[in-house]
């Protein structure tokens, strides 16, 4: 921020903040993605192609876990029955920039929140300005996580599902790439920030928007939203659907939990009358 306090800033000079911050963020995204770009060959084989490949990490987990178990029906991986092409002249041009610019994006992420914590510090108390390494250091965590679950749990179980899910025998399963890629940046892209609700509802819940009494008692509606977005996007089986619902659910009660504490130490805070 400039030297001015929030309070002698106007409309247009806040709108003139967030310009530079979004031309810094952009500018980190670019770096990023340029280092991406010398990565190419390694983010497109093994991580965005990888869980077309039976061998990938999350098909041998469950199926060693499901061996243990003793499963009489293991869930093992032998086959995925499908074809990936491209069908534009340029497609895999496309394909190549918004890969680099989604991996750019994921890397800079902490810079990005760093960006928006310069922002919006004026408005918050001294002590909580203190505390922007550890917003920065827990939100980039549950980001990467967020990430990594998308990655590793929801990607693979919809190619396993769509790849091996036919109407008929008579109809082959040939995916356009960009369906693929498409698929795949929205799964990790949106896993990320859903495990950024907690930090949404700490910010919520100190701007008055939001209670704990509010998102217990909307519980039963996320419960049933999240389960039929696991079912959506898992195969027709309980494991999958319970392996993706868990998360989601924990990261929800984790979220009551801090609004709960923010709202606790509001109270605390005011002045007796």
């Amino acid at each position: 921020m400039t030297e001015k306090t929030i309070k002698e800033m106007s409309f247009l000079d806040h709108l003139e903040e967030l310009r530079w911050v979004l031309v810094r963020c952009s500018a980190g995204i670019l770096v990023m993605g340029i280092v991406a770009y010398f990565f190419a060959d390694y983010i497109f084989d093994v991580l965005i192609f990888g869980p077309t490949k039976t061998d990938f990490i999350t098909y041998r987990f469950f199926c060693d876990a499901s061996n243990y178990l003793g499963f009489a029906d293991n869930i093992c991986v032998t086959e995925l029955p499908f074809k990936i092409i491209n069908t534009q002249m340029e497609g895999q041009v496309n394909i190549f920039v918004w890969i680099c610019i989604m991996a750019g994006f994921i890397m800079a992420f902490p810079y990005i929140l760093w960006q928006f914590w310069k922002f919006i510090s004026p408005a918050l108390y001294e002590k909580e300005k203190k505390n922007a390494t550890v917003f920065i250091f827990v939100a980039s965590i549950l980001f990467f996580m967020g990430v990594a679950f998308g990655y590793f749990v929801i990607v693979p179980m919809s190619v396993n599902f769509l790849a091996t899910f036919k109407i008929s025998d008579i109809v082959e399963n040939t995916f356009t790439a960009e369906s693929y890629i498409s698929m795949v940046k929205t799964s990790v892209i949106a896993s990320g920030l859903f495990f950024e609700l907690p930090i949404i509802i700490y910010f919520l819940t100190k701007l008055g928007l939001v209670t704990p009494t509010f998102l217990r008692n909307n519980r039963k509606y996320t419960i049933v939203i999240v389960l039929i977005v696991a079912a959506i996007i898992t195969p027709p089986d309980v494991v999958s659907q319970i392996t993706v619902s868990i998360p989601m659910l924990l990261i929800y009660e984790a979220s009551i939990f801090i609004s709960a504490v923010v709202v606790k130490n509001k109270l605390k805070n005011e002045p007796a009358s």
